[in-house]
C-alpha cells in the first residue's frame, strides 16, 4: 500500500508549493498545471495508470481532481476500479475508524456530499450572474463583451485593405497579427467582402 499524491493548478503561472507542502510524506506525487475542466491531463492519467490495489490517492481539496460532478465521479470510479481509495485533506479525517470498510463507506459519503454542495454552489453562482446580467440589461447598463477594435482602428483598416487586395485571412493574420477568426468576425460585422464574394 502506498500513498500517492495529486496536485493541480489551473495555469503555468500558478504555484504548486502550498499543495506540495501539504502532500509531504507521500510515496509519490503527480502534478498538472492545467485547467480542471477536462480530465485529459497527462499527470492525472499517469497517476491513474500508476495506482495499485490498496493505494491511497491524496489531494488537498476535491476540486484539484476535477471541477464538476461528472468528471469527479469518473475519476473516483477509475480510482476505485484500481482497488485504491481517495483521501481529501480538507475534509473530515476518518483515521479514528478502525473498520476499513466502514471508514471507506463514510469517506465516500462525505465526498459525495461535498461534490453535491460544490456543484450546487457553482449552479447558484451561474444563476446569480445570469440574473445580474438580465437586471443590468433592463437598466441599460450591460454592455456585453467589448469589441477589441473599433471600425476606424488603423490596424483593422489596414487588414481590410490587405484582404480587399487579394490576401487570404491567414495571410492577413501573418501581416497584421490579428487572429484570422477574429478578423473574419469583423469582416462579417462590417460587411467587408470582395466583389466576387458579393456576387455569390
Amino acid at each position: 500500500m502506498s500513498k500517492i499524491g495529486y496536485a493541480r493548478v489551473s495555469s503555468k503561472e500558478q504555484n504548486l508549493d502550498r499543495q506540495l507542502k501539504a502532500l509531504e510524506g507521500v510515496f509519490k506525487v503527480f502534478s498538472d498545471k492545467l485547467s480542471g475542466q477536462s480530465t485529459e491531463r497527462p499527470q492525472l492519467q499517469a497517476m491513474l495508470d500508476y495506482l495499485r490495489e490498496g493505494d491511497i490517492v491524496i489531494v488537498t481539496e476535491l476540486d484539484r481532481l476535477g471541477r464538476n460532478n461528472k468528471d469527479l465521479t469518473e475519476i473516483m470510479n477509475a480510482i476505485q476500479q484500481k482497488g485504491a481509495t481517495l483521501e481529501v485533506l480538507n475534509l473530515p479525517s476518518m483515521t479514528g475508524i478502525e473498520d476499513e470498510n466502514l471508514r471507506r463507506l463514510i469517506n465516500n459519503l462525505v465526498i459525495e456530499l461535498y461534490k453535491y454542495q460544490a456543484e450546487s454552489e457553482r449552479k447558484r453562482i451561474k444563476e446569480r450572474q445570469a440574473q445580474g446580467i438580465e437586471l443590468a440589461k433592463k437598466k441599460g447598463k450591460f454592455k456585453g463583451r467589448q469589441l477589441k477594435f473599433k471600425k476606424n482602428d488603423p490596424r483593422l483598416q489596414h487588414a481590410f485593405d490587405l484582404f480587399l487586395n487579394g490576401l487570404s485571412d491567414k495571410e492577413v493574420e501573418c501581416k497584421t497579427g490579428i487572429n484570422r477568426r477574429t478578423f473574419r468576425r469583423y469582416r462579417q460585422r462590417y460587411n467587408i467582402y470582395r466583389k466576387k464574394e458579393e456576387q455569390e
